[in-house]
């Protein structure tokens, strides 16, 4: 087994403040609670896993941390801060990513500039600009496209940078939409299950590109089901069932929790 990346654990460190947390966290749809009450912290630059059996409210969970969903009840602090009201573009401007189980990039565009738009805060998205200081907007995007063709390097799609996103396997689209939200420049990334449906050669890609990015201090909150993948990348991992939060713990002691194993793994033993 390939040894985890030097990121710390997910719990707070003495005397450090987690980069996103929640409190208590909640969210009803009707009388059906899929989030109950979740409190979790997540220290600067850990890679944490958060697993559980289909419907245990993880993605639930992302949607609210993203600002793509609001909270029932319950807050969510992002470096330091409450954020729940906000929406989604204020929190990746304040440095928190998010990707999909299923990406879908613009098909019809290339990949260069399905990564470019990821790009926050540019001259060009405001009209006074375009018209008053073009030179501006076009040096902007000469950067703009040098980042987002190293990017693409980075994730080994350089070859099909022109190629239009249509032509990218599964895998291949994970690691266009990591680039794309690598270009917003994030702090802390929420994967949404990178491995799934991805062959086992571009999952090393995946996995080796997590761990750099992590290396150089990116903090990562993971949805996974492939054990393998969370043991490799994950110091510490919380596991939620029937909307709240199980157990927590490093993934060689909740895999072993009697707990998970009921309502994880079936009660089959690992």
């Amino acid at each position: 087994m390939q040894d985890r990346p030097s990121g710390s654990t997910g719990t707070q460190a003495t005397g450090a403040s987690p980069i996103l947390s929640t409190l208590s966290l909640s969210k009803h749809f009707g009388g059906i609670a899929a989030v109950d009450g979740v409190s979790i912290s997540v220290q600067r630059g850990a890679i944490v896993g958060l697993i559980g059996p289909n419907g245990a409210g993880k993605t639930t969970m992302f949607d609210m941390l993203a600002g793509d969903l609001k909270p029932t009840a319950g807050e969510i602090r992002l470096q330091g801060r409450a954020v729940q009201a906000e929406p989604a573009h204020a929190r990746i401007r304040a440095g928190l990513g998010r990707t999909f189980q299923i990406p879908r990039p613009f098909a019809a565009m290339s990949l260069v500039e399905n990564v470019m738009l990821g790009k926050q805060g540019q001259s060009g998205e405001v009209i006074w600009p375009n018209w008053f200081r073009p030179g501006l907007v076009a040096a902007e995007e000469r950067r703009n496209f040098t980042e987002a063709m190293e990017l693409l390097e980075f994730v080994t799609l350089q070859h099909l940078a022109h190629e239009p996103a249509r032509v990218l396997s599964g895998g291949q689209r994970k690691l266009l939409e990591l680039a794309r939200v690598l270009m917003a420049k994030p702090e802390i990334v929420l994967l949404d299950e990178p491995a799934a449906g991805v062959n086992p050669s571009l999952l090393e890609i995946i996995i080796e590109r997590i761990g750099a990015l992590n290396s150089r201090g990116m903090t990562f909150l993971i949805i996974e089901h492939n054990m393998d993948l969370v043991s490799r990348l994950c110091r510490h991992v919380f596991v939620m069932a029937s909307g709240k939060l199980l157990v927590e713990g490093t993934p060689e002691t909740v895999v072993r929790d009697p707990d998970v194993i009921e309502a994880y793994l079936g009660g089959a033993k690992v």
